[in-house]
């Protein structure tokens, strides 16, 4: 058993298409905080607090493809250090320069550093489909149809909702439903503050999709969470996009690509731009512009 004043860390391999639904059976069982190492190998990590038994690793297995690499505990005088191995800083897109919040490294020329921590809420621009929204924001952006109003669903900390603003999208709003992400938002924010256009930058809430906060017709709506989220939500983010609007979906496996785009297209929404990553590909779609009368 676990010492009550030692952390634990668990070292391991996770399938990218099961790694939402082992994080939040993680979460379940105690876990503090998740990552994924941006490197080539991507081992995931969980960590648990002292006081907290971790559960059976036979558990964990029994989830298709997890398989152990390595466990550490520790001290709380080693916490920041271990919490801290594997997140380095890296560039995204044309544009951007991802930095941990304890690393003080310097932007390359002529990119925007956006600040991050590591933790519970998603969004830290290391999972390959947070990297493709971002990509595809700088298209849209480099097309002037960046505007807005902008609508980022299920943002975790809100960090393409950010970047939207960064590329000059005005009246930008975020919401998810994890009660965790709306400190994260807000410190996200906070950590962000200097490079930001204005004071703010974009609004935020915990709730869903039918919240008063986020009705209206949007010029852009941000879906990076998974396909089957997506089918679901579609009917209604397709009415919130307005004509001639856009939409960005990712969280979607490339063998399931073809899959995509015909529910994009069943509600209306055509491809404009598909970018892949490994596995994964993010989608740009177009609302159709009202027929004419």
């Amino acid at each position: 058993m676990v010492g009550s004043d030692l952390h634990t860390r668990w070292r391991m391999e996770v399938p990218l298409e099961i790694e939402d639904a082992f994080s939040q059976w993680l979460l379940g069982q105690g876990a503090s905080a998740l990552y994924r190492d941006v490197g080539p190998s991507m081992p995931f990590f969980a960590y648990f607090p002292p006081g907290c038994v971790p559960p059976s690793m036979d558990k964990a297995t029994a989830f298709q493809g997890v398989e152990l690499l390595g466990v550490d505990t520790f001290g709380d005088e080693d916490w920041l250090a271990k919490s801290r191995d594997g997140f380095g800083s890296f560039e995204v897109g044309g544009g951007f320069f991802i930095r941990p919040v304890w690393d003080d490294v310097s932007a390359p020329v002529g990119r925007i550093p956006i600040i991050v921590n590591p933790g519970l809420a998603f969004g830290t621009g290391g999972h390959e489909t947070t990297r493709l929204c971002m990509g595809l924001l700088e298209h849209l952006a480099a097309e002037n149809n960046l505007g807005g109003p902008v609508l980022d669903v299920g943002a975790g900390t809100g960090i393409l909702a950010f970047t939207a603003h960064l590329l000059g999208a005005e009246d930008v709003t975020a919401f998810d439903l994890d009660p965790d992400c709306g400190p994260a938002m807000e410190e996200f924010i906070q950590m962000n503050s200097q490079v930001a256009r204005h004071g703010g930058a974009f609004r935020h809430f915990i709730g869903t999709i039918e919240d008063p906060r986020a009705s209206g017709e949007y010029g852009l709506l941000l879906a990076n969470i998974l396909l089957e989220t997506i089918q679901g939500l579609l009917p209604t983010l397709a009415q919130r996009v307005a004509p001639g609007g856009y939409l960005v979906a990712s969280g979607i496996l490339a063998e399931r690509l073809d899959e995509a785009l015909l529910s994009l297209a069943i509600n209306g929404l055509g491809p404009e731009k598909v970018s892949r990553e490994g596995e994964w590909v993010a989608i740009l779609a177009r609302r159709r512009e009202k027929e004419a009368q």
